[in-house]
Parts: C-alpha cells; structure tokens; sequence
C-alpha cells in the first residue's frame, strides 16, 4: 500500500503558475508510475500526466502539453506537477495517483482544488 497527499491546489488568475505536490508514505514512489488526473465539475476524470519510475519518461496530455510538466524526486518521495499560463479550463480537482502498469493507477491521493479565474 503507499499513501498519497496532494498539496499546492488554490485559487490562481489565469495566465499564473501553481504547484502541486504529492508526498508518498507507506512505499517509495521509485516502486510505482506516477501521475496526475483531475476531474472538473459535471465532467469525467481526465488524464494530466504521467512519469515512469525512473523519471526517464513522461507522457503529458494534449490539453496541457507545454504548459504543465511532471516530475519526481525520489529521495524526498514527492511526484510535482508544475503548471504554467493556467487557464479557466484546467480548474479541477487534481489527484496524485500511483500505478505498477500503464495506464491503470492502482492508489490514490484525496485530490486537491485547483480554481482558475478569468
């Protein structure tokens, strides 16, 4: 079993940057591929982004793609998802998520609000 956290969510104006973390406890995230999916209001859960367990490969969904990027740093135990020129569209729920096959995640953090205003 590994825990997952997410913090950094809030409110940002469109066109600013924001940070989210997602600290792992119970195993160590160089076990798992990590990522992030989040979930807007009325709609399905939605792929961000993922990171192999060496942190050599990183997938990126197209609706984000040059704007976000994902990254982990084992020795602290933490998978980040910087995203840059946010827009009123990415507001969501953000979830951390970890997984041992692609694409399938097997844990999951209790997401974090992320709110984009224009």
């Amino acid at each position: 079993q590994v825990r997952l956290v997410e913090s950094g969510g809030g409110l940002v104006q469109a066109g600013g940057s924001q940070r989210l973390s997602c600290a792992a406890s119970g195993r160590t995230v160089a076990n798992y591929r990590m990522g992030w999916v989040r979930q807007a209001p009325g709609k399905e859960r939605e792929f961000v982004a993922a990171i192999s367990r060496n942190g050599v490969f990183r997938s990126h969904a197209d609706s984000v793609l040059g704007r976000f990027t994902i990254s982990r740093d084992s020795a602290k135990n933490t998978v980040y998802l910087e995203m840059n020129r946010l827009k009123p569209e990415d507001t969501a729920v953000y979830y951390c998520a970890a997984g041992t096959t692609a694409p399938d995640f097997d844990f999951w953090g209790q997401g974090t609000q992320v709110t984009v205003s224009s």
